[in-house]
């Protein structure tokens, strides 16, 4: 994983992250400022791993201190997303572990959505063929979801003979899709076809293919050359307003564009628009 070090610019008082060493357990590019990640097991559709999940999961959490990468495009290789956990090198063992052992598991996969939610960058999930069990709830931690006409997405928990509440599902899908249906597909763990996902709400478009990881990195190229900063905010607001009333929410939002107010950005949008120029944002 690319480990945060101090930008040596100690005014700044930012990060940056290390491109040299690449993550062992799924590949990784970064150029201008966009960040592909791609799960990269096709030969069985790319399932996670202990490992796996741990990288992906220290890997999100130092794009908190990342000012390189301004969004993020996470995939599969191969025409699948990602099929959940390997049957034989997660849920065989897990049959074997004790509880301390099960229970460090378990948030040790809550902590890859926690991470995905916590990080300032936009992420882009883009789906084909299989989305399932653990796939599925990255898909769902992400802030965007572009999939084909193919892509199948369940959350099978129950299929394995576990509770449908995992890595955060009863908390973010009946807020996606909606109490019903959220509890249809996490009672029954049934495939939802891309034309439900996206009558639903969970994806924000269907794209043909060859066309899918185009369109995301398209749509993250635009994120990442708005304001940062703002986006970040943005999705902090939008992850922590789920616990508060009306009126606490509206003097977050107060608290926060005041914030934004005083970015550079902000003086910069200001300046372009009286200049009849396009700004160019710089995350400051």
């Amino acid at each position: 994983m690319k480990h945060p070090i101090p930008d040596h610019n100690p005014m700044r008082g930012q990060y940056r992250t290390v491109a040299a060493e690449q993550p062992r357990h799924f590949a990784l590019s970064v150029a201008e400022g966009v960040a592909t990640v791609t799960l990269n097991r096709p030969e069985r559709k790319n399932p996670l791993t202990f490992d796996s999940y741990a990288e992906l999961r220290d890997w999100f959490l130092g794009l908190q201190r990342a000012t390189d990468i301004k969004a993020v495009v996470i995939t599969g290789a191969g025409g699948n997303f990602c099929s959940g956990g390997d049957v034989h090198e997660i849920i065989g063992p897990l049959t074997k572990m004790s509880m301390p052992e099960l229970l460090a598991f378990t948030r040790m996969t809550g902590a890859l959505v926690s991470a995905m939610r916590a990080c300032p960058q936009p992420i882009v999930a883009a789906l084909d063929g299989v989305c399932a069990g653990a796939g599925a709830m990255m898909a769902l931690a992400s802030d965007l979801r572009l999939g084909t006409p193919g892509a199948t997405v369940a959350f099978l928990f129950t299929r394995v003979g576990l509770a449908g509440a995992d890595m955060g599902a009863c908390a973010l899908l009946p807020r996606m899709i909606g109490q019903g249906r959220a509890s249809e597909l996490l009672f029954t763990g049934r495939a939802m076809s891309a034309q439900e996902g996206q009558a639903w709400g969970f994806f924000n478009a269907l794209h043909d293919s060859e066309a899918l990881l185009p369109a995301a990195l398209k749509l993250a190229g635009q994120l990442a050359q708005g304001p940062t900063f703002a986006h970040g905010m943005t999705k902090t607001m939008l992850h922590q307003e789920w616990a508060m009333t009306l009126d606490q929410a509206i003097e977050a939002e107060a608290q926060a564009q005041a914030i934004c107010m005083q970015t550079q950005d902000f003086r910069r949008a200001y300046e372009a628009f009286a200049a009849k120029q396009r700004p160019q944002f710089e995350g400051d």
